[in-house]
C-alpha cells in the first residue's frame, strides 16, 4: 500500500468537481480536509490514480499525485485530521 498527495486546480469556469471527486474517493480510503488537496491510501501508484483522475480534468487543469509513504509531516489542523493521518499514514518521523 502507498500513502499519495493529490492536490489539483480545476481552471475552466463551471467545471464539475463531483466526478474527479468520486474519482479520488474510488482510489481507496481517503483525507480530505482541505479545499484542493487529498490523502489517499491504495494499492495503485501515482501514474496509475492521476490516469484515472485526468479523464475528470481538461488541459487547463492542473494536478499532481506524489508518493509520501513513511514521509515526515507537520502542519496545523484540525485534531481529527491529524488522528486520521496517524491511523492511515502512521506517526510522523
Amino acid at each position: 500500500m502507498s500513502t499519495l498527495l493529490i492536490t489539483y486546480d480545476l481552471n475552466s469556469p463551471g467545471q464539475k468537481y463531483d466526478a474527479l471527486h468520486e474519482a479520488i474517493k474510488a482510489q481507496g480510503s481517503w483525507w480530505h480536509y482541505m479545499e484542493s488537496t487529498w490523502i489517499v491510501v491504495t494499492s495503485q501508484t501515482p501514474r496509475e490514480v492521476f490516469a484515472a483522475l485526468n479523464a475528470h480534468m481538461d488541459g487547463t487543469d492542473r494536478a499532481i499525485v506524489i508518493d509520501i509513504s513513511g514521509r515526515e509531516y507537520s502542519g496545523w489542523l484540525a485534531k481529527d485530521a491529524w488522528e486520521w493521518l496517524r491511523k492511515f499514514v502512521g506517526p510522523s518521523s
